[in-house]
């Protein structure tokens, strides 16, 4: 009887290891909390594909992963699509903000349930009332304003605004290889004139955990006053990024990645709990 016991523990183990073998790669085990997606919004001057090497570290890691293309017409605006994209998203969902972008998902993220925590990465987080304009000239330091370009007229009346092509790496991405912010510049996306200066509707942080990561050397917003509206959101854990430009997820994808992940994580924990 002792033999028999042994030899069927043994089958038993192999079967259990044979299982595991079986099961496809980064399939989730059935105590493994599962993986919210992760919704990057880009800011102004920006693109989709600035999140790109973000994008494929969480992949590796595997994260469901949307990046938005962030209209940049109006906080008001931007945030209701963003708000729609998120509405579409089955299970809990982490939203990631760069620049402008945080404006937007502070306020994409009030009515969607879903959304379990937010990261802004040299990102605004404003209160109700308060604007892109009012944050950046808050504490002195950017100089986005002596980068612009004269600002192209719509046939709407509205005025959209880019960087100069010849500033652009100094001003936004000072340390990004030139020949990349070379491209960047050509490729940037336009903001309107009145996005920067709409008040925001809604300050998600509020009730949300967030994340904050940004570079030291940042000359659209301010360094002070991004830590201003860290210490104002309670962040749960803020990464300052020494010598990063205003593109940090460029710059230093690993790092807000790694950032993302934390937040990530702790979402996909809560959520696994009773």
């Amino acid at each position: 009887m002792k033999n028999l016991s042994s030899l069927a523990r043994a089958f038993t183990a192999i079967g259990i290891l044979a299982l595991h073998l079986s099961a496809p790669a980064g399939a989730a085990t059935s105590g493994a909390p599962a993986k919210p997606t992760v919704v990057l919004v880009h800011g102004a001057f920006a693109e989709s594909a600035s999140w790109n090497e973000v994008v494929r570290d969480l992949r590796a890691r595997s994260f469901p992963v949307v990046a938005a293309a962030n209209p940049l017409r109006g906080v008001k605006s931007d945030a209701d699509y963003v708000a729609a994209l998120v509405g579409s998203i089955p299970g809990p969902v982490v939203l990631v903000g760069h620049s402008y972008g945080g404006l937007v998902i502070s306020a994409a993220a009030i009515g969607k349930p879903n959304v379990q925590a937010l990261v802004f990465v040299a990102a605004f987080a404003p209160e109700v009332g308060e604007s892109a304009a009012d944050l950046s000239g808050k504490f002195p330091g950017s100089t986005l304003g002596s980068a612009l370009a004269a600002p192209v007229l719509l046939p709407d009346g509205a005025k959209d605004l880019y960087i100069l092509q010849d500033k652009f790496g100094k001003q936004f991405a000072e340390d990004v290889p030139p020949a990349l912010a070379r491209l960047m510049a050509v490729s940037q996306r336009p903001i309107t004139e009145g996005a920067l200066g709409e008040a925001s509707p809604a300050a998600a942080w509020k009730n949300l955990p967030s994340w904050f990561i940004y570079g030291d050397r940042d000359k659209n917003i301010p360094a002070a006053a991004q830590a201003f509206m860290a210490e104002r959101a309670k962040s749960m854990k803020t990464v300052v990024v020494k010598g990063a430009s205003h593109v940090v997820m460029i710059s230093r994808p690993k790092l807000v990645a790694r950032l993302i992940v934390e937040a990530a994580d702790a979402v996909a924990v809560a959520t696994a709990m009773p």
